[in-house]
């Protein structure tokens, strides 16, 4: 006894998304969202904060290794003096304070940008110390993942992507259209944010 089975038939089942809705009507709505800001407006805030860096290293650090007769040149440990090291603790901390406290640094402030979570409405301690820690030191080591801001569509650097945080300009939006169905009897509707 051999039984045949034949091609199976596909079923399509209908979801409200495929579904055609014959009284509704498509409705254009809209939105308006922060826009991301782009690679040479960054460069110029984080040349700035490099500048402030520097000027705070002057005026804090050297003193100091001065006093202690440290040499401020010479590596000694894998291409790091004492100095080195110091000075990018304090690149660091600058980057970690600021932007947790102010969400910008000093060259954010004057370009106008600040640094924002995906989600939510505040940046946390954790995704601050890995954006700003680990995300800016593994940036600044190799200096290809700012590159990476040209790329990207919402013109995320290593250490956004990273932290999952995006820099947007303060007082800057861009317009983005959403479709949606309004029902004309209100029978059925399709969900909010429905794209056609």
């Amino acid at each position: 006894m051999t039984e045949q089975i034949g091609p199976q038939e596909e079923q399509v089942e209908e979801t409200v998304a495929t579904r055609p809705i014959a009284n509704a009507e498509p409705v254009r709505i809209e939105h308006f969202r922060a826009k991301a800001a782009g690679f040479w407006i960054r460069f110029w805030a984080y040349t700035i904060d490099l500048l402030v860096v520097s000027a705070l290293s002057g005026i804090l650090v050297k003193p100091i290794f001065r006093a202690a007769d440290i040499e401020i040149t010479n590596p000694s440990f894998l291409l790091f003096s004492p100095y080195k090291v110091t000075a990018l603790l304090l690149f660091l901390v600058y980057f970690i304070l600021m932007t947790k406290y102010l969400q910008q640094t000093v060259g954010k402030m004057i370009m106008g940008i600040k640094v924002m979570p995906k989600e939510g409405e505040k940046l946390t301690w954790s995704t601050v110390i890995f954006r700003e820690g680990f995300g800016r030191f593994i940036s600044k080591m190799l200096l290809i993942p700012y590159l990476l801001v040209l790329f990207m569509p919402r013109k995320e650097a290593l250490h956004d992507l990273f932290a999952d945080t995006i820099v947007i300009h303060e007082n800057a939006y861009e317009k983005e259209l959403r479709i949606n169905d309004r029902s004309i009897s209100g029978s059925q509707q399709l969900p909010e944010g429905t794209v056609i």
